[in-house]
Formats: structure tokens, C-alpha cells, sequence
């Protein structure tokens, strides 16, 4: 592979366009990977690529923030995708397809009774609070500190422009794998608390990720019990890559409810909210829909891919996948001087250079993407089923050459 880096001429200019007409020409979670020697916007995907608009072409480690856990534009989801829209999309009553997919995912999940339906995980994340206060008639929840559960204002930090105080008022922080904290407060406010809400390890941004201690999660649970306060699994992002079943089935444990989203209709936008029996009247009374929550297609799309995904045991496979990416990174950053921290489940690995600034950290980053390989300096990555061995000789050559660029 020689030493070649990328221009991003077309990107640029795009950018300035749009700058006139978005606030800030890129927005949302989007707008902090935007990095000046980087590709804005992309022209074409396919597998586990995709390409800017100087058709620079990168292996993506981002996979769409999580979605593409087969590849871009896998067959046998786009068929499907497409047959399904070749009958309708959203119409005015709902398609069968959604009994289909919601009995699929009753089927699959461990805890499953029931199944509800949204667009992004905020929706499953936001609805499953919804019904853990309607169920307990109580009104706190509890989250991890830092923890990310959409951008609903409930879940946001009040310091965040457009935020208020009030927003925030009947949420209660306590660290990633502290039991006794967790048990302090639900001692001193469990009867006005209504769920804990956490993902299955704590994967936050800039930081190592942290699986949780042996025991963590019976121990939350059986205090959740104790208190009579709903435990609720985020499995936005990590659902469908640890386990099939639901993360909570490697780590031993029973929610209440588990949020999916991301890779359930790999990239077409669905999310779900799965829980037990005992919640299924108190989900019926609330109310929480949206114009697009009944879309056909996406579904149709999800069940497709989960049955891709139970085929070839996508989690074990993944799980290789990422830990020989790991340990050849690792091995290059050692050669060149340098120690590469990854941190995560294999399929979900965050990555960090021990000993040296963040600036430093973030150039390595940056230097990767310049030779095609794109990642991020501050978010975990993603690993697809659409990458192959010789993507790995690909971002080991280019991983090793940014590191002398340092």
C-alpha cells in the first residue's frame, strides 16, 4: 500500500454550500465527525465501504454509527426493502408485516412478550420510560452518569443549549458499576423511583468502555426488585452484536424491557421496544406514535435481516472479526512506539493511545482516514459482516503508516 493520502477538494466546497442553507452545513451527532483534512459527505456505499465526493474510498468502521451490521446494501434486504415498498409504504392502516416482525422478535428475544414499534432508539428508549411510569405510578428514573438514551430534553444534560432545569428534574445519576450507590439511592427515594435505564456495558464517548463486574446486573436487578422499580436494557447499540437472544443474555440477567434500534433493519430506520407480560396493559394505555412509525418496508427489511443474521451466528463472527482487528492494530501501534488501548466488545471497539495528548490521539485518527480508513477519535466503531481479511491488511498498512506520520 504506498503512502498516499486523500484530498477532499469536493467535500469541502459541498460544505460551504451548505453551510448557507443547514445551520452549520452538517448537524446532529454528524456534525462532530467533521474534521477539515475528512470527507463531509458520501457519493456511493457498498459492503463495507463508501465513497466521498472525490470518490475516495473508505473502509467504514463507523458503519453508519451502528446500522450496517451486514453491509451496505445487502441483497437480501433490499429485496426485501423493495418488494414490500412495491405494495406500499406508510398507508393509511397498518401492514401485516408488522405482526410478522413483532411476532419474529417475540421469538427471538429472551424476555419478549410483546413488541412496539418506532423510528430511532430515542423512541424506544423514551416510550419504555413512558410505560415504567405508567406501570409504577411513580416518576424518577435513574441512569448511568453520562449515559446516552437519545436526545429527548429528559435524557439531555440542562447545560445544552435549548435545555431547561426542569427537563431534568426527576432524573438520578449514579456511575457504571457502582452497586452501592445504586442501593443508596434506591434506600433513600425507591418509592418515587420508576426505573433504572442503562445500556448493557457503558460505552460513553472519549472514554474507555467498561463491561460491567461479575454480578453487576443480578445484583441491580434483585435491588430493582427489591424496590419495585423497572430495569430497562438499551440495547440500541450493542443489540443483535453480543448476543441474538438480547445483550442481558450474556451478562446473565432479566430486564424489564430492552430498547433496540441501529442494526435491527441494517441502516433502514426502525427501532423497537420489547418487554414481559406483566408491562404488555400498561404499554397499551400509553400513547406514542408517529406519522412514519408504521412505514412497511423498514420492517419487512428487519425481518430479513435478522433472519441474515441468525443464519451465519453474526455475534460469534463479529466477535472474531474484531478481536484479530484489535490485536493487529495493537501489534502495529507497539512497533511504531505507540500503545492503542481497545476497549468494548470486540464488534464495538473504541480506541485510544495511551501516553499521549488527545490532540495526538485525534492526529493518528485523522491520518487514518486520509489513507481510507475511516474512523473517529472519539466514539466507539463498528464492526459489519461485510468486512473481509484483507480490510484488516488494509487498515494495518494504513493505521501503520499514520503512526509514522506522527
Amino acid at each position: 500500500m504506498k503512502n498516499t493520502t486523500y484530498e477532499v477538494k469536493n467535500s469541502d466546497e459541498y460544505l460551504s454550500k451548505a453551510r448557507k442553507v443547514i445551520p452549520g452545513g452538517i448537524f446532529g451527532h454528524y456534525k462532530y465527525a467533521v474534521r477539515d483534512s475528512g470527507p463531509k459527505f458520501f457519493s456511493k456505499s457498498e459492503g463495507a465501504y463508501f465513497w466521498d465526493l472525490d470518490d475516495n474510498r473508505y473502509v467504514d468502521l463507523m458503519c453508519g454509527y451502528g446500522p450496517s451490521i451486514l453491509g451496505y446494501n445487502n441483497p437480501e434486504v433490499e429485496e426485501a426493502f423493495q418488494l414490500s415498498s412495491d405494495k406500499g409504504n406508510t398507508v393509511s392502516i397498518a401492514s401485516p408485516v408488522m405482526v410478522d416482525l413483532a411476532s419474529k422478535l417475540v421469538d427471538m428475544i429472551d424476555i419478549a412478550d410483546w413488541t412496539l414499534f418506532g423510528k430511532n432508539g430515542g423512541d424506544a428508549t423514551s416510550l419504555a420510560v413512558m410505560i415504567a411510569r405508567e406501570f409504577t405510578k411513580k416518576e424518577k428514573i435513574i441512569k448511568i452518569d453520562d449515559g446516552y438514551h437519545g436526545v429527548a430534553p429528559w435524557m439531555q444534560d440542562e447545560s445544552r443549549p435549548g435545555i431547561i432545569p426542569s427537563d431534568n428534574q426527576h432524573i438520578l445519576k449514579v456511575k457504571w458499576n457502582d452497586i452501592d450507590q445504586l442501593e443508596n439511592l434506591l434506600q433513600e427515594q425507591g418509592d418515587k423511583i420508576a426505573c433504572f435505564i442503562s445500556s448493557p456495558y457503558d460505552h460513553p464517548v472519549s472514554r474507555d468502555n467498561s463491561l460491567p463486574e461479575d454480578g453487576y446486573w443480578k445484583k441491580v436487578t434483585s435491588l430493582c426488585k427489591k424496590y419495585d422499580v423497572l430495569t430497562i436494557v438499551d440495547d440500541v447499540r450493542a443489540g443483535f452484536r453480543i448476543n441474538l437472544k438480547g445483550s442481558n443474555v450474556t451478562f446473565g440477567f432479566s430486564p424489564d424491557m430492552i430498547c433496540f434500534g441501529k442494526a435491527i433493519a441494517n441502516g433502514h430506520p426502525l427501532a423497537a421496544l420489547v418487554g414481559t407480560n406483566e408491562l404488555k396493559e400498561a404499554a397499551e394505555r400509553v400513547y406514542f406514535t408517529g406519522t412514519q412509525f408504521f412505514s412497511a418496508p423498514p420492517m419487512a427489511a428487519a425481518i430479513a435481516t435478522l433472519n441474515e443474521l441468525e443464519k451465519v451466528d453474526a455475534p460469534s463472527k463479529l466477535k472474531q472479526y474484531g478481536e484479530d482487528l484489535n490485536n493487529r492494530l495493537v501489534k502495529v501501534a507497539q512497533k511504531k512506539g505507540f500503545n492503542l488501548i481497545a476497549s468494548g466488545i470486540p464488534s464495538m471497539p473504541y480506541y485510544r493511545l495511551e501516553g499521549v495528548s488527545f490532540e495526538t490521539h485525534f492526529k493518528w485518527i485523522d491520518e487514518c482516514v486520509k489513507r481510507g480508513v475511516y474512523m473517529l477519535g472519539y466514539h466507539n466503531h463498528f464492526i459489519s459482516l461485510a468486512h473481509s481479511l484483507e480490510d484488516i491488511d488494509f487498515i494495518e498498512n494504513a493505521a501503520s503508516q499514520a503512526f509514522d506520520s506522527l
